[in-house]
């Protein structure tokens, strides 16, 4: 995929106007408790300063929907990315307006501003152009560098690139299409898909765009249970979408017609209810899940089927959790894919904020080549859907 790149256009000494991803998780007393979006900015700002640019930086955070919510404004990541450059970040605590265009106007070389939460104008998630204008206020060059946010066509990620005379992806920016192209894009035949979740309904569109070009699909998690319903098989409690029964039945008819290997679980971590300390029952293969009860983790048999596909592929993509990992009783399944992932020795790319926290809950992060920081765009973009942020870069 072709977009304009940050490295190609000259932005030296200009007003760039930065699209972030600073929609981090905070605490009820709004300390940030996870500052790795901060941290993935950092190369593209400090290849603009390196440029004696001006920069003003501008991101979402939380779903304020159009009004002013204290809680969700962004001068504590101000303070954080102050912090971690050693420098002051001016913070006029507003969108738009005089207030705004005065501190762009005081900017001097090698500094930077910081916009209010965008979502505080109503304007932003409508994608209003009389929006983006006012963003485009004495702006020289714009660069996106919010994976995250560039499935949405809000008027910082689709309106406002038309109206700059250049506009870029950022370094993270690219990073990502680069990694997640690998996955759409002429990949390794080796190619192992593991999908886990709550919902098969979400991953659907993904297996049906790389369906022709994996090698073997694993599927874990709550989605995998539709798809055993849908071959017949009795899955208690489970939780089942039955709309897309048939769905799933078509799947496995396509695979097996194109020569995918799609491997469900042979046998369950089943209970009563998601609940640390209840009573377990693991199933055995072609053991059904006891009526009363529901698959909560893969089984040790299925963990070891799927650790031996992982061994044999060269490239990995990761998308949902085997089961209900965040209660202890149910991580095994997913912090055994984690760390076999992990020490595959091949490319590895995880999306989805689960995934995401899988890994890092079982320490090898670290490990991992690619750890994407966008979950819903990274679906969209491996379901091989527009993101309006990326077609609009596009040269």
């Amino acid at each position: 995929m072709k977009i304009k790149k940050l490295k190609d256009i000259d932005v030296s000494g200009r007003l760039a106007f930065l699209r972030n991803d600073f929609n981090v998780p905070m605490d009820k007393q709004q300390r940030i408790t996870d500052d790795t979006r901060i941290r993935e900015s950092l190369p593209t700002i400090r290849f603009l300063l390196e440029k004696n640019c001006r920069i003003v930086c501008a991101s979402h955070l939380g779903r304020p929907n159009g009004e002013i919510i204290p809680e969700c404004s962004l001068r504590p990541v101000a303070l954080r990315l102050g912090e971690l450059l050693g420098k002051p970040i001016a913070f006029p605590g507003e969108v738009i307006g005089e207030k705004v265009e005065k501190a762009k106007k005081a900017l001097r070389p090698g500094e930077i501003l910081l916009l209010e939460n965008l979502r505080f104008q109503p304007g932003e998630m409508k994608n209003d152009e009389s929006f983006a204008r006012e963003l485009s206020k004495q702006v020289d060059v714009y660069i996106d560098d919010a994976f995250g946010a560039v499935h949405r066509a809000h008027a910082s990620i689709e309106a406002l690139p038309r109206l700059v005379k250049k506009a870029a992806a950022g370094l993270l920016l690219q990073k990502e299409i680069e990694y997640l192209s690998m996955a759409v894009e002429n990949p390794p035949r080796e190619y192992l898909l593991i999908l886990g979740g709550a919902k098969v309904s979400d991953k659907i569109p993904l297996i049906e765009n790389l369906l022709g070009k994996v090698h073997t699909i694993l599927i874990g998690g709550a989605m995998a249970y539709t798809f055993l319903k849908a071959k017949g098989e009795e899955v208690g409690q489970s939780k089942i979408e039955p709309e897309y029964l048939e769905k799933c039945l078509q799947i496995l008819e396509k695979a097996d017609r194109l020569g995918v290997r799609i491997i469900l679980p042979g046998d369950h971590i089943a209970a009563f209810s998601p609940e640390p300390q209840i009573t377990l029952k693991i199933t055995r293969a072609g053991e059904t899940i006891p009526p009363e009860m529901m698959g909560l983790d893969i089984g040790p048999e299925t963990i070891e089927s799927f650790l031996k596909e992982i061994a044999a592929a060269r490239l990995i993509v990761w998308n949902g959790p085997m089961g209900v990992f965040e209660v202890d009783t149910f991580a095994g399944g997913t912090m055994e894919i984690a760390r076999a992932v992990a020490e595959s020795g091949c490319t590895t790319i995880i999306g989805g904020g689960d995934s995401v926290a899988a890994v890092k809950q079982a320490g090898v992060a670290e490990k991992i080549t690619h750890i994407s920081t966008g979950g819903g765009a990274s679906l969209e973009f491996l379901s091989g859907k527009t993101l309006p942020g990326i077609a609009v870069l596009k040269s």
